[in-house]
């Protein structure tokens, strides 16, 4: 695991709020899974979105009217008391021939009128009803969208297809929900005329019948809901991880494109992005799962918004709008402590990744620690960071002490509402009993839909500072490649071109910072043969310059020439040892393909290693290698992958500073053999005999010269 060093203790974070900004960012980051990013794509995105709602309202449509006729065939005097009773399917009673010319004409009341011969009525009245074609319509249109966009979508039809399914069943969710209001409704009505009915057997019989035969269609319905609820929240977690995976692998493609990776070390100058193994696993992970509930609770909210406003307003106008003012004032309360949350939320983020960092650190370098007793300072330094993540997180225990205060005031006022309105309703004989229940479920919905904000603000908060951390470091990424990367690249000062050989002019080289120039002029060119040994005081720029050479290194001006990094090699000092086998190790990078394992063998034997397999279990052997090796062997390692790997050039930072002499004579004497051209840093005088050319740094003050080996002299000689 890897980590960003912290910014300076003294840097401001900014003020984040919900503005353009933060939406820009969202769609950035959201967009790309589901539609190409391109010019005026967002717009498209969004219609898209829509066309497929309007779809799914078509569909949706015809699922009801399918499932209300379904219903007449299988209880026909519920679903008669359904269509007079619920406000969605009252247009369907006008499909039905009025026998009363009443304008107070119920369904229920057709006693003659079978479910069969109700629904014929119902669906000749659709079929000449503009309602039906305007559904016809919204499917036709929906799926024609789709079609005309199936270029652009690409590999994108199932993100799209999950996502209809669950807004479909969002919409089933909503309905059931309409359903369930009504059977509660129904049942109390039926307990109550038991009630009512005393010495009278018939209404006594009557109230039972329907009280049974209402709790049979709950039965029903609730079996029909467990599958849809289970299969709804499983497709909500599937999509988001869908999501998660691509998004990973997408910005995991672009932190490891272009040495992204290198520029936001903690090493690196300026870094502007802290964490970004943070933003990649859990931020990224928090804003795939969040979007999507967020979204699917903001739509199912407004579904329940329009299927119990109208049950609600039909009970009592003055309920409904007591409660969307009641509402109101919260969301505005909730939304001013949720703005304090967003910036708390951030710093959280921050503070934790700075002590998960600090603790790796310390992992990481725990031998030198070790040698340097420097525990007491290391615990001092893990500590403070502990500590501004405990004055932050103290900070947030106290607005979310507000918060919960705030909304449990807020849901205990509430349950108050419908009972002191409805129930006088009932006293005076205005409503049904069954209202009160209906009115309470009704309201207590409508609530819950106008109170998202207020009810999950605390989520929202967190969820707006993953969308700055994600946004940011998106951002970074693009400014970092395709034409943004060309143009910054224009603007840098030392020039880069592939080449088949190493030539560099008029080369002067900058620390990052800008801080010091390392050496200016150097003018040098390698032939095919040749053998480089730079040399010079500590500080003088000779990892610099191996630097600039890799082109990870751009501060300064002048040219350089060289071959494809694919063909290149690095040995640093400390060679990388990664997590794997030993194998793994020494094919590391994985130059070529198919290296046998007698290949392996003997280059482990050209090394000095050949005994290594046997010590360590075999060439299958997982092992912490750093821990197993001595650096002098890891080194040995290293050179064992030149042999593996066959490049054409080969750049060695210090890289037999661990051997005794024989050693190092051994492998250079193997470098030799190989046609390879080889750079080296080095401070042994021995170094020399191995190469042609010696390139000596800071000879005065950024000064430098070149001249062939045996005419220099080291120094101590």
């Amino acid at each position: 695991m890897t980590a960003i060093a912290p910014k300076p203790e003294g840097s401001k974070p900014k003020k984040f709020r919900f503005d353009k900004k933060l939406w820009r960012q969202f769609i950035e980051v959201a967009q790309p899974y589901f539609y190409p990013v391109e010019r005026y794509s967002t717009r498209r995105f969004l219609v898209l979105l829509a066309l497929q709602l309007v779809l799914v309202m078509g569909l949706t449509f015809f699922m009801v009217v399918g499932l209300a006729l379904l219903g007449l065939q299988v209880s026909a005097d519920f679903f008669k008391r359904m269509i007079d009773d619920v406000n969605f399917l009252k247009f369907l009673k006008g499909f039905v021939s009025n026998p009363t010319g009443n304008d107070d004409f119920r369904l229920a009341d057709l006693t003659d009128l079978s479910g069969q011969a109700l629904s014929g009525e119902i669906i000749g009245g659709l079929l000449q009803s503009s309602v039906f074609y305007i559904a016809l319509a919204a499917v036709l249109l929906g799926v024609g969208a789709f079609y005309v966009s199936r270029k652009r979508l690409r590999d994108r039809w199932i993100q799209w297809f999950l996502l209809g399914v669950l807004l479909f069943l969002a919409f089933v969710v909503s309905g059931l929900n309409v359903v369930l209001s009504y059977v509660f409704r129904f049942i109390d009505n039926s307990l109550l005329n038991f009630a009512q009915a005393g010495e009278d057997v018939a209404g006594q019989a009557t109230a039972t019948a329907d009280f049974w035969q209402i709790l049979g269609v709950y039965g029903i319905v609730l079996l029909a809901a467990i599958p849809i609820i289970i299969g709804y929240v499983y497709l909500r977690q599937k999509l988001g991880l869908f999501w998660r995976k691509w998004l990973t692998e997408k910005f995991l493609t672009q932190y490891f494109s272009d040495r992204a990776y290198y520029e936001l070390d903690s090493n690196a100058a300026n870094t502007s992005i802290d964490n970004p193994d943070q933003r990649i696993t859990e931020d990224i992970k928090a804003f795939t799962v969040t979007v999507l509930d967020l979204l699917l609770d903001i739509l199912g909210s407004v579904l329940d918004l329009i299927a119990f406003t109208g049950i609600l307003y039909e009970i009592s106008k003055r309920l409904t709008i007591g409660l969307v003012g009641y509402v109101s004032i919260g969301t505005l309360l909730a939304v001013f402590i949720g703005t304090r949350l967003i910036k708390i939320n951030f710093d959280q983020l921050r503070l934790e990744a700075d002590l998960r960092y600090g603790m790796v650190h310390v992992r990481d370098n725990a031998e030198s620690i070790a040698f340097y007793r420097g525990e007491e300072l290391e615990n001092q330094q893990v500590s403070g960071r502990l500590q501004r993540a405990i004055r932050n997180f103290d900070l947030k225990i106290v607005w979310l002490a507000f918060l919960g205060v705030f909304q449990r005031a807020y849901n205990y006022f509430a349950r108050l509402v419908p009972y002191a309105i409805v129930a006088p309703l009932f006293f005076a004989g205005e409503v049904e009993f069954g209202v009160i229940s209906q009115g309470i479920f009704a309201f207590n919905m409508v609530l819950s839909a106008l109170s998202l904000i207020t009810n999950r603000i605390q989520e929202i908060s967190a969820f707006a500072a993953s969308i700055e951390r994600v946004g940011n470091l998106s951002e970074h990424f693009d400014s970092h490649t395709g034409g943004a990367r060309g143009a910054e690249q224009m603007r840098q000062k030392i020039q880069t071109h592939l080449a088949t050989q190493f030539r560099i002019n008029g080369l002067s080289l900058s620390t990052p910072n800008q801080e010091q120039t390392l050496f200016e002029d150097l003018s040098l060119t390698l032939e095919s043969d040749e053998s480089l040994l730079i040399v010079g005081p500590s500080g003088c720029g000779k990892s610099s310059f191996m630097r600039a050479l890799a082109g990870l290194w751009k501060n300064g001006r002048g040219t350089i020439e060289r071959p494809d990094n694919s063909e290149i090699l690095f040995l640093p000092q400390q060679p990388y040892m990664l997590l794997g086998t030993l194998r793994e190790q020494l094919v590391y990078p994985n130059m070529r393909t198919n290296v046998s394992d007698r290949e392996i063998d003997e280059a482990l034997e050209l090394v000095n290693l050949e005994e290594l397999p046997e010590r360590v279990g075999g060439l299958s052997a997982e092992k912490d290698w750093t821990s197993v090796l001595s650096l002098g062997e890891q080194q040995r390692l290293a050179f064992a992958r030149i042999l593996l790997n066959q490049p054409k050039y080969v750049m060695l930072d210090e890289a037999t500073s661990a051997l005794d002499v024989p050693n190092e004579r051994r492998l250079y004497g193997l470098l030799q053999t190989l046609e390879i051209l080889y750079i080296s840093v080095g401070h042994r005088p021995s170094l020399r005999d191995y190469h042609r050319t010696v390139l000596e740094l800071g000879t005065t003050g950024a000064g430098w010269r070149s001249l062939r080996s045996e005419a220099y002299q080291f120094q101590e000689e």
